[in-house]
């Protein structure tokens, strides 16, 4: 009976190691295909999974960088306009306080014209007369260095744009609206007009 007892404990370790030696043996095949799995890299469905990933934040960083671009596309824009307008501001203001000074010498020229005419035809080679020409002409060469020029009035067709009429006159020398006399000088600067020409039109 002892003996019985003896070979069934032994067919039954037996079986204990046998199965041991079995469950080894799978977990060592699990372990290789794992590794083998691992070196091969990954399958193509984990790979497709891994494209759609990358595409996907390949597709916001582009996203973003077409927005920075944006920005400062229109950054640039901004800053190029507010250039432009500023410069054209300090143009203009420069411009206006060119015309205030210009007019404000006019004037000048003005009597220095009266002056000149009113010498006696004896004495223009005199000193006084000398000297006031001088000055006259230095100031008027310094007016058209800053390009001030006379507005061209008598035998000119009358143009309200340049000429300012304030009396119509009869002339058998020019025909009708052609300006026949000056009575005060106009002047341009850069083309604009800084002081209109005062005119007697034929009527």
């Amino acid at each position: 009976m002892a003996e019985e007892k003896d070979r069934v404990n032994e067919a039954e370790e037996e079986l204990e190691q046998e199965t041991e030696r079995e469950t080894e043996t799978e977990q060592a095949e699990t372990e290789e295909v794992t590794a083998q799995a691992a070196q091969e890299g990954p399958t193509p469905k984990e790979e497709k999974k891994d494209k759609k990933k990358k595409d996907k934040k390949q597709d916001a960083l582009k996203v973003k960088i077409d927005e920075l671009e944006d920005r400062v596309k229109r950054q640039m824009a901004e800053f190029e306009n507010f250039r432009k307008r500023t410069e054209k501001e300090k143009t203009a203001m420069f411009e206006t306080g060119a015309k205030s000074v210009i007019e404000k010498i006019l004037p000048v020229v003005d009597n220095f014209e009266r002056g000149l005419a009113s010498i006696p035809e004896g004495e223009n080679d005199g000193a006084v007369a000398q000297g006031m020409q001088m000055i006259y002409k230095q100031l008027m060469t310094e007016l058209e260095n800053l390009d001030v020029k006379p507005i061209p009035a008598v035998g000119e067709e009358f143009n309200p744009e340049f000429h300012n009429a304030v009396m119509q006159v009869e002339s058998e020398e020019f025909e009708s609206g052609i300006v026949a006399q000056e009575l005060q000088k106009g002047y341009t600067y850069r083309e604009s007009v800084v002081r209109h020409s005062m005119v007697a039109v034929v009527m």
